[in-house]
């Protein structure tokens, strides 16, 4: 990657390849369409609130080609906090280049600077090969840990890619 990369915290300006980054990471990782108005909201939400997070960006010639955020998780065991790495998203035309490694030590050297941090964190998909290698090679461990959520009723912020087409299949079925 050329030296001119520039790794920096993202600005309220850097909004909207934030949030294009997010929607084409959730499409290309899960299949899921995520909603402008949720994700924006999301997005311009953290930017706000410093003290729940920040996202990083890499720039090459003026134009953001990565970004990653960091959300916040107190952890009463360390006494500190841990730094979860999410939305993770390098252009395709850049990736294999250096780009995340690039990002996360910057975010490495913030959080040596900050006597809170105690770690880094970050969840992958299960079959998110390239990812998790990529992870590896920067020196994150897989742990034990499995993540479970459950999300309030009535909570929705994304279309499932070909959920449509998928429901047009069954309905056929059902019909003959």
């Amino acid at each position: 990657m050329p030296a001119a990369l520039k790794i920096r915290r993202a600005r309220a300006r850097d909004a909207s390849v934030l949030i294009a980054f997010n929607r084409a990471m959730a499409l290309e990782t899960e299949r899921k369409d995520l909603w402008p108005r949720v994700i924006g909201a999301g997005v311009r939400g953290l930017l706000r609130r410093p003290d729940a997070g920040f996202y990083s960006v890499a720039e090459l010639d003026g134009r953001v080609i990565g970004a990653l955020m960091i959300t916040k998780e107190w952890s009463d065991w360390r006494n500190g906090d841990f730094w979860w790495i999410q939305s993770v998203y390098v252009d395709p035309e850049h990736r294999r280049r250096g780009v995340y490694r690039r990002m996360y030590a910057y975010v490495g050297k913030l959080a040596a600077r900050d006597r809170a941090v105690v770690g880094f964190r970050l969840y992958v998909e299960h079959n998110n090969r390239r990812a998790q290698s990529t992870y590896s090679a920067a020196g994150m461990e897989r742990t034990h840990y499995l993540v479970y959520e459950h999300l309030k009723p009535g909570v929705r912020f994304f279309t499932p890619v070909g959920a449509a087409s998928s429901r047009r299949r069954r309905k056929a079925r059902t019909k003959r």
